[in-house]
């Protein structure tokens, strides 16, 4: 049985994902955002694509992350910026990834987005700390097409 991205998330558990972003990028002036839609043939071709609808490419520090996720089609992509990219390495994709998609597996949409967030939070902390300066630039809201 496929799961609607309208029954991925109740709307609590949508509030407590925003919290979770929120929370996380309160360490970090990196922006960090989630994009549900039904389908997709390719998960980082089209969460490339999106990444510059949603401007995520336009943040003063090249530091966007992006958690995509095509919902029946049970496909996820993780992808950052070039600024978050040439500082964490490879190794940082393939763990959040995992942590992401465990809790997936066992229809833990929300705890797997939240478990995942919690990671990016910290690790872009060390590398994008949080000064008093810092604007929000991206919504944290969770985008869906």
């Amino acid at each position: 049985m496929s799961v609607k991205v309208k029954d991925f998330l109740t709307d609590s558990q949508e509030e407590a994902v925003i919290e979770a972003i929120r929370m996380a990028e309160a360490l970090t002036s990196g922006e960090i955002r989630v994009h549900l839609e039904s389908h997709c043939d390719e998960p980082i071709k089209r969460a490339q694509e999106l990444f510059h609808l949603l401007n995520m490419d336009h943040t003063k520090e090249e530091n966007g992350i992006l958690f995509y996720i095509a919902v029946e089609d049970k496909k996820f992509a993780l992808i950052g910026d070039k600024g978050i990219h040439a500082r964490v390495g490879e190794s940082f994709w393939g763990t959040v990834r995992d942590v992401v998609l465990s809790r997936f597996c066992e229809n833990e949409f929300q705890n797997g987005l939240i478990a995942g967030i919690e990671l990016v939070g910290k690790e872009l902390a060390a590398y994008f700390p949080w000064d008093k300066n810092d604007k929000n630039e991206l919504s944290d809201d969770i985008s869906v097409s």
